[in-house]
C-alpha cells in the first residue's frame, strides 16, 4: 500500500474511532435547541469536538509514544495515575455507552430484546477486533468508515434539502458556551488521547519505524479526520435547527430519548421509512468503532505496563469487554449522567496537557507543566462540585472565579499560571546569564 493510500485509510480509521454514540446523538439536538443561533453553538462544539482532539492528534505526531507521555513532564507518578484513570473512565462510561446507545435506539425498537443479550453479543464482536490486534487500522479504515460516512451524509444531505427550514428560537442564554460544554460529552478529547495511542502501535506493527514518515502520515490522517468531523458535526447541528419547526419534541423525555427520536425523526423526514434501517446500521457501525478504539487503547497500554506482555493485552481486552456488557446493560441515560462528574475533573486536565504537549517546546518546560497542570486541577474542583449536588455550597467561590458558573473556571487560572511561568523562568534565566 503506498504512503498516500495509507494516510488515507488511517484518516478513515481516526475518524471512525472518534465517531461514537455521543457523536451523532448530541449535535442534532443542539442544532434544535439553538435554533437560529446554532453558527454559534456550532463554533462553540468545534473547540472541544473538533480543534482539541485534532491538537491531540497532532500531539501523538510529536511524542510518538502512549499517553504516558502526555503528562510525564509532570511527574512520572501523576502520568501512571492519569492514564489509569483515563482508561478505567474509558472502558467505564463511553465504551459501555456505545452498547447501550445502540440497544436502545437500533436493536430493541426492532426486536424487543434485553439489553443483556445485546451487550452480550455487542462485546463477543468487539473482544474479537480487540484480539486480532493487527487489522484493526485497516478493517475499519478500507470499510467501516467509508459506509458510515456514506450514510451521514445522505442524512444530512437529503434532510438540509427536505427541511422547511424553519427554525425555532434559541433556548441558550450562551450559545457559544453552550456549544463547548455539549462538546465535552463526546469524549472526544480524551479519545484524542486513547486513539492516538492505538494509531501509534497500529502504525509499529505494520512495518512503519521512521520517526518522520509517521509523524507526516499522522499530522496529515488527523486534518483529514478533523475535517470530515467539523463537516459531519455542522451537518448534523444545522439539520437539527432546520428541522425545529417540523418535528415536535417530547421534553418529558430525558434527555437522550429526546436526542434518538429527534434523529429518528430527521431520517423518517428525509429517508422515509427506510431512514430508520439506515438509522439503526449508522448507530451500530458508530458505536462499534469507537468501542473496538477504546478497548484496544485501555489493552495496549496495560501491556505496555507490563512490558509487553500479551497475556496482559488480552486479559485486559477481556475485563474491559466484560465491564462493557455489565454497565452496558444501564440505559443510555443513566451512563450519561455519571460521566459528567468525572468529565469535569478529568477533561480540563486533558485539554491542558494537549495543548501543553503542542505548543513549542521552548514554552513547556517541566516546571511549566506542573505549575498549569497543578492550577487547573484546584479551579476544576468548584465545576466537579457543582455536578454531585453540591452547587449551593460553591456559589460565593464561583462569584470570585471568572466563567466559573459556565464550568469552565479553569480556564483564566491556567492561562494565567501559563503566561506568568514563562516570564518568570525566562526572567529568572536572564538574571543567571
Amino acid at each position: 500500500m503506498n504512503k498516500t493510500k495509507e494516510t488515507l485509510v488511517t484518516a478513515f480509521a481516526l475518524f471512525s474511532l472518534f465517531f461514537g454514540a455521543g457523536n451523532l446523538l448530541l449535535p442534532p439536538l443542539l442544532g434544535y435547541n439553538a435554533g437560529e443561533d446554532w453558527l454559534w453553538v456550532t463554533f462553540g462544539f468545534m473547540i472541544t469536538a473538533v480543534v482539541i482532539p485534532i491538537l491531540g492528534i497532532l500531539a501523538h505526531a510529536r511524542l510518538q509514544g502512549t499517553m504516558y507521555d502526555f503528562g510525564k513532564k509532570v511527574s512520572p507518578a501523576f502520568s501512571k495515575a492519569y492514564c489509569i484513570i483515563v482508561y478505567l473512565i474509558s472502558i467505564t462510561i463511553p465504551s459501555p455507552r456505545t452498547a447501550s446507545a445502540t440497544h436502545e435506539i437500533a436493536i430493541h425498537p426492532a426486536f424487543d430484546t434485553s439489553p443483556l443479550l445485546t451487550s452480550s453479543i455487542y462485546f463477543s464482536l468487539v473482544l474479537v477486533f480487540v484480539l486480532n490486534r493487527s487489522k484493526i487500522l485497516n478493517f475499519i479504515g478500507k470499510f467501516l468508515t467509508p459506509i458510515i460516512v456514506v450514510m451521514l451524509f445522505a442524512v444530512i444531505g437529503i434532510g438540509l434539502f427536505s427541511s422547511d427550514g424553519l427554525m425555532n428560537a434559541s433556548t441558550f442564554t450562551t450559545p457559544v458556551v453552550s456549544g463547548i460544554l455539549e462538546g465535552y460529552q463526546t469524549f472526544d478529547a480524551i479519545g484524542a488521547v486513547v486513539v492516538g495511542a492505538v494509531v501509534i502501535i497500529s502504525l509499529n506493527l505494520k512495518g512503519h519505524t521512521s520517526f518522520d514518515t509517521k509523524k507526516e502520515m499522522i499530522r496529515k490522517s488527523g486534518f483529514i479526520a478533523g475535517l470530515g468531523l467539523l463537516l459531519i458535526y455542522a451537518g448534523l447541528i444545522s439539520v437539527g435547527s432546520f428541522f425545529g419547526a417540523d418535528i415536535e419534541i417530547d421534553n418529558t423525555l430525558s434527555g437522550d430519548m429526546q436526542r434518538a427520536n429527534l434523529l429518528r425523526g430527521i431520517s423518517l423526514a428525509s429517508l422515509g421509512v427506510f431512514g430508520n434501517k439506515v438509522l439503526s446500521i449508522l448507530i451500530a457501525l458508530a458505536c462499534f468503532t469507537t468501542a473496538v478504539g477504546i478497548v484496544t487503547g485501555t489493552a495496549d497500554y496495560f501491556k505496555g505496563l507490563f512490558k509487553g506482555s500479551q497475556k496482559a493485552y488480552v486479559i485486559t481486552g477481556v475485563l474491559g469487554c466484560v465491564i462493557g456488557v455489565l454497565i452496558g446493560q444501564l440505559d443510555f441515560h443513566s451512563i450519561v449522567v455519571i460521566a459528567i462528574p468525572a468529565l469535569m475533573v478529568i477533561y480540563p486536565i486533558t485539554i491542558v496537557l494537549i495543548l501543553l504537549n503542542v505548543v513549542p517546546e521552548k514554552l513547556a518546560s517541566p516546571k511549566v507543566f506542573k505549575a498549569v497542570v497543578i492550577t487547573t486541577i484546584l479551579f476544576s474542583i468548584p465545576d466537579f462540585l457543582g455536578t454531585v449536588g453540591l452547587a449551593d455550597t460553591i456559589v460565593v467561590v464561583q462569584d470570585f472565579i471568572p466563567l466559573s458558573r459556565f464550568s469552565m473556571g479553569w480556564v483564566l487560572p491556567a492561562l494565567g499560571v501559563f503566561i506568568v511561568s514563562n516570564v518568570f523562568l525566562k526572567n529568572k534565566s536572564l538574571l543567571q546569564t
